[in-house]
C-alpha cells in the first residue's frame, strides 16, 4: 500500500497551477449521459474518482478519447445498460449522480446505494424524493435503487428540506429534460453548481438561477454536443493556501478564480497572511510569520466549505492563539484529530466543536488518512512537522488531488511516494 514520506521544516516558495475542480467534473460527466452528440471536456483533473466515473459511464455505452492533457472527448450516443453497480458506487457516493440523467432520457436506472467517504451521513432521500415529485416510480430494495419514468419526467416544484449539493445536481440534470418547468427551491449555491448548470446550458438546457437559492429549469426536447473548460478547484488552491500559511511560505497560485475562495481567503487574512488577489491568480505571503488562530464554523456556500475544515485544524495547532473549530455539516468529521494529536498538537473535542490550542510545534509521526481532506489536514501537519512523517492510506488523499507530492516538491517540500 502506498504511503506518503514528508520531511518537515521546509518554507513553500514559488508557484503553482491549480488542477480542475475535482466537484465540478464528476456531475459534468455524470450529465454527458444526457447529451446525443460528442463532447469535447477541458481542465479534467487526473483523479481516482474522476477515473471511476469514467468507468462507470464507459460500462453503461459512452465511450472516451483521452489526450495527454486530460482533455476528453465523450461519445454517450450509444447508451445500453442503465446500472450503476456496486462495486463502482461503494467506492464514490457521487455516482448517485447518474440517478437524475438516466430517468430523464432513457426513463430508467438501476443504481446502487452509495458508499465513499466514512465522514457522516449524507442520505439519498432527497434525491428519491425529488425523482418521485418529477414524475418517477422508486423502489429501494437490496441496496440498489430502481427507478422508471415510463412517460418520461414532468417539471414540478421541489423544495428541499436541507441543502444538498448532489441532490441539487442531480435534480437539475433530471429536470433538463422533463416536460415543462421546474422550480427547485433552498438549492445549493456552490460555484460548482452554476459550472453545471453552464455545462448543460451549453447542450442546449434551459437553467435559470444556478448560485441561488432557487433554479428555474424549462425542460427541452434534447441535448446536443458542445465544447467546455471545467471550472478550477477551489479546495485544493485553499489547501495550497493554508500550506503556505502554515510553513510561513510565499506562493503564488495560477489558474484560480479568487472570487469563488473568499471564506477561506477571509480566514487566512485574519491568521495573519497578507494576499493579493489577481483576475485568475492568488499570491499569498507569509514569510517569517506564524499564523495566528481564528475560529472556524462551517456552513454550505458561501460559508466556510467543511472541505477546508481539516487543513485549518493543522494551521490552528500550530498557530498563536486558542481557537474553535465548530463542524455543522457532517457529524463524523473529525478523526483527523486523533492522528494530530500523535503529532504533538493539544486539540479537546467537544461534540461538533474542536479547542485547538496552538503550540510551537509539531513532530513527525506516522498518521493514518481517514477521508479525503482529512489526508490533506495530515500532509500540512507532516509539511509543518519537525523530523519524518509517514501517511498512511493515502488512496483517500489520490481520489481529490491531483500529483500533490509533485507540485509540493515543486514548491520546495520534501515529500515522495513510496510503495
Amino acid at each position: 500500500m502506498e504511503k506518503l514520506i514528508i520531511n518537515g521544516g521546509k518554507i513553500l516558495e514559488g508557484e503553482v497551477q491549480v488542477s480542475g475542480a475535482k466537484n465540478s467534473a464528476l456531475p459534468i460527466l455524470a450529465a454527458s449521459l444526457l447529451a446525443n452528440e460528442k463532447i469535447t471536456l477541458h481542465n479534467v483533473p487526473h483523479l481516482h474518482d474522476v477515473t471511476t466515473i469514467m468507468e462507470l459511464i464507459g460500462g453503461m455505452g459512452v465511450s472516451f478519447v483521452v489526450d495527454e492533457k486530460m482533455t476528453l472527448e465523450i461519445n454517450p450516443a450509444e447508451i445500453f445498460q442503465f446500472v450503476a453497480p456496486y462495486e463502482l458506487v461503494k467506492t464514490m457516493r457521487a455516482s448517485i449522480l447518474v440517478l437524475g440523467p438516466l430517468l430523464a432520457k432513457y426513463g430508467k436506472a438501476e443504481v446502487s446505494l452509495p458508499g465513499g467517504c466514512a465522514i457522516g451521513a449524507r442520505p439519498v432521500d432527497l434525491h428519491i424524493a425529488g425523482m418521485q415529485a418529477l414524475g418517477a416510480k422508486i423502489n429501494v430494495e437490496n441496496g440498489y435503487i430502481y427507478a422508471t419514468a415510463e412517460n418520461g419526467l414532468k417539471g414540478t416544484e421541489f423544495s428541499f428540506d436541507i441543502i444538498s449539493v448532489t441532490g441539487t445536481e442531480n435534480l437539475m440534470m433530471a429536470a433538463t429534460l422533463a416536460k415543462g418547468t421546474t422550480i427547485l427551491n433552498n438549492t445549493a449555491k456552490e460555484p460548482e453548481i452554476i459550472d453545471l448548470a453552464n455545462f448543460l446550458n451549453m447542450l442546449g438546457a434551459n437553467i435559470q438561477g444556478a448560485g441561488t437559492s432557487q433554479i428555474i429549469i424549462e425542460g427541452v426536447d434534447e441535448l446536443k454536443g458542445g465544447e467546455y473548460s471545467v471550472m478550477s478547484d477551489r479546495i485544493e488552491a485553499g489547501t495550497f493556501l493554508a500550506a503556505a500559511a502554515c510553513t510561513s511560505g510565499h506562493i503564488r497560485l495560477k489558474n484560480i478564480n479568487p472570487q469563488i475562495l473568499t471564506a477561506t481567503i477571509d480566514k487566512l487574512m485574519l491568521a495573519g497572511a497578507k494576499i493579493d488577489l489577481f483576475d485568475n491568480e492568488i499570491e499569498i505571503n507569509c514569510k517569517g510569520k506564524r499564523p495566528k488562530a481564528v475560529n472556524i464554523v462551517t456552513s454550505p456556500y458561501p460559508g466556510f466549505a467543511t472541505d477546508m475544515q481539516a487543513q485549518f485544524m493543522t494551521l490552528n495547532a500550530i498557530a498563536d492563539g486558542t481557537s474553535e473549530i465548530v463542524e455543522t455539516i457532517f457529524e463524523n468529521r473529525f478523526m483527523h484529530v486523533q492522528e494530530l494529536l500523535r503529532m504533538g498538537a493539544n486539540i479537546k473535542l467537544q461534540g461538533n466543536t474542536a479547542i485547538c490550542i496552538g503550540v510551537e510545534r509539531l513532530t513527525g509521526a506516522p498518521v493514518m488518512a481517514t477521508d479525503l481532506r482529512a489526508s490533506a489536514g495530515l500532509v500540512l501537519a507532516g509539511l509543518v512537522a519537525e523530523g519524518e512523517t509517514t501517511i498512511d492510506r493515502i488512496y483517500h488523499i489520490d481520489r481529490g488531488y491531483e500529483r500533490i507530492e509533485e507540485k509540493l516538491t515543486l514548491l520546495g517540500a520534501s515529500i515522495t511516494r513510496s510503495s
